[in-house]
């Protein structure tokens, strides 16, 4: 799987606040459409197929990936600050792999 995401979210934020969150993650996005140049056989399909951020538990995005993502995934998303607390984040691919991350926030 990918080596450690980059997430970046707001340290602290005013209530109701709309804070930017960006997450980027490494990884090759293999499709299982490309042959190898030497052996002329297909290269399995190894992609992340979901990706998702919660806050407190509270499940805020979810996104099913496909083939036709480029490689290194980029999310920028907004939500909106209304409590202190740690957001989440999961990466899965078609191993069933996961990388996680998290991330705490302060709302004033």
């Amino acid at each position: 799987m990918a080596k450690k995401p980059r997430v970046k979210v707001p340290k602290s934020a005013k209530k109701g606040e709309q804070i930017q969150i960006k997450t980027l993650i490494s990884h090759k996005m293999e499709t299982g459409t490309r042959k190898n140049k030497k052996t002329g056989k297909l290269i399995p399909r190894m992609i992340i197929n979901t990706f998702s951020c919660s806050f407190n538990g509270k499940e805020l995005l979810k996104a099913t990936l496909h083939p036709s993502v480029a490689a290194n995934p980029y999310f920028a998303f907004y939500a909106k600050a209304t409590e202190s607390g740690t957001f989440d984040f999961v990466w899965t691919d078609d191993a069933g792999k996961t990388v996680s991350a998290s991330s705490k926030m302060t709302v004033a």
